[in-house]
């Protein structure tokens, strides 16, 4: 990433800093992913937002990984990357290894995105940002 910001050895896991949805998410994995490596930073850090180059109507709609090799996951990919080290969403990790599953996989995160709902004021979804 930067000098000032270096990745993490697992990884950034970028979510939506204003989202209650998100921060309840990230309350539950944060410590055993923390513990395997991982960091975690809002997705409205300026920084992240440079280095995902992606149009900001876009930016909200899903968490991203940044791994280590320069990769960057979104999605459902980045949550089955995540789910492998959580051991009680190690079995949704495994199902994801089924031929066919990830596109439905895919479909159910895209579709409790973009219906999440947020608390706050901030949060993309309130603000008419979500397709």
């Amino acid at each position: 990433m930067t000098e000032n910001n270096p990745i993490p050895p697992a990884g950034w896991v970028c979510y939506d800093g204003d989202c209650e949805f998100c921060l309840r998410w990230l309350r539950r994995v944060e410590r055993p992913l923390r513990q395997r490596g991982f960091g975690f930073i809002p997705l409205q850090t300026p920084w992240v937002k440079a280095n995902l180059n992606v149009p900001e109507a876009e930016l909200l709609t899903e968490m991203r990984l940044l791994l280590p090799d320069n990769r960057i996951l979104g999605g459902a990919d980045a949550a089955m990357v995540l789910a492998r080290h959580i051991w009680w969403l190690w079995p949704l990790w495994l199902v994801s290894k089924i031929p066919g599953a990830m596109p439905i996989i895919r479909a159910c995160y895209r579709f409790i995105a973009r219906n999440r709902h947020c608390s706050t004021d901030g949060c993309a979804i309130n603000k008419g940002k979500m397709p």
